[in-house]
């Protein structure tokens, strides 16, 4: 047995299409406590195949934690083929697949070919490879690996931080253009202080 089929992989997201973001984020804040959630309106992609084929659906994303667990909510506004109608009709929502990092994308993505699971979808997107693979046979859904360069782990840790610092009477879902502000983190949820006196 190789190292790589001896090592544990760590979910660290379970995803989910919803017909409306804001309805599921809203939901899943009362209910759990989670978020608060960030969306991404009809994302776009620099490189994408689906069942190798250069077919890209027209979706939403949102994305949030609960505890250590980040959560995704996929709303699909279109009828192409994808991983996601290949689960659900327009009008149904429910579980989806679950997801782990990878350093090694490509030797990650070769094992699971070579223990014969089906590549359903591959893209490049923000700098980072994520691909899925149709594992429902063994998960009942898909399941996602994706690369783990520093500046999208940087993003998942202001996801984190966020969740962390949670204000219950905040908002559970914010919308793309307040979360990429040119400051960044410091827009949403650093204020900055006064500079300290001199004592020297």
């Amino acid at each position: 047995m190789t190292e790589a089929a001896r090592e544990t992989r760590t979910l660290f997201q379970q995803a989910y299409l919803v017909n409306d973001l804001g309805e599921a984020a809203a939901r899943w804040s009362a209910l759990f406590g989670a978020g608060p959630f960030f969306a991404a309106r009809h994302h776009q992609t620099d490189d994408f195949s689906y069942r190798g084929k250069p077919i890209e659906a027209d979706v939403s994303y949102a994305f949030g934690y609960l505890g250590d667990t980040m959560i995704q909510f996929i709303a699909q506004h279109d009828e192409q083929p994808s991983i996601y109608r290949d689960m659900y009709a327009r009008g149904q929502e429910g579980f989806h697949h679950v997801a782990y990092l990878v350093r090694d994308f490509a030797g990650e993505r070769q094992r699971l070919l070579d223990m014969g699971w089906d590549l359903a979808c591959e893209l490049y997107a923000d700098g980072v490879n994520a691909a899925y693979f149709d594992t429902r046979a063994a998960t009942g859904g898909f399941t996602e690996i994706h690369g783990d360069p520093p500046h999208i782990l940087g993003m998942f840790g202001l996801w984190k931080r966020a969740h962390d610092r949670r204000d219950p009477d905040g908002p559970a879902l914010i919308e793309y253009e307040q979360w990429q502000a040119p400051t960044g983190d410091a827009a949403l949820y650093y204020q900055s202080v006064p500079m300290m006196p001199s004592t020297a």
